[in-house]
């Protein structure tokens, strides 16, 4: 596995998303359809677990968090940038999701959750906000986010 292997994988997944809403619908679909135990989902997380053992995800380092943008935004992908962090039991920056989030949970253990959701999807919809948190543990989760458009603030 390497980047443009990995881009290649997010851009049959992206292909999928293209012009869908960021909301709860899409969030069922992304469970019922690529959820914890698929086959697109073991293989993003083998993908993942991969990077971030050779260095090329999650290769920044602060505040506990180790993070890195992976994928910029491009036709290839249908506008999302790719993310990946690696949170153990902590709560990260807070920022706002000018056009949305998508987030994929892997935990790496057993019962990690991501703001409070387990392995699998979570959808945050334009204008959201939060301190994206782990609990319970250690996990990677990957971000899609349409256009690359992320804001880091303080929280209020």
């Amino acid at each position: 596995m390497d980047v443009p292997q990995f881009q290649a994988l997010i851009a049959d997944l992206t292909r999928q998303l293209d012009g869908r809403a960021l909301d709860a619908e899409l969030a069922g679909w992304l469970n019922a359809r690529h959820g914890a135990g698929s086959e697109t989902f073991e293989t993003l997380s083998a993908a993942c677990r991969t990077g971030v053992a050779e260095g090329w995800l999650c290769n920044r380092q602060g505040g506990g968090i180790r993070y890195g943008r992976v994928i910029k935004p491009t036709p290839a992908t249908h506008g999302f940038s790719v993310d990946v962090v690696d949170m153990a039991d902590l709560a990260g920056p807070h920022h706002v999701h000018p056009n949305g989030e998508i987030d994929l949970i892997m935990p790496l253990t057993p019962g990690a959750t991501f703001d409070g959701h387990p392995a699998g999807w979570c959808v945050y919809g334009p204008g959201s906000a939060h301190r994206p948190t782990v609990a319970s543990g250690r996990a990677l989760v990957l971000y899609l986010l349409p256009e690359g458009a992320i804001e880091f603030t303080r929280a209020a």
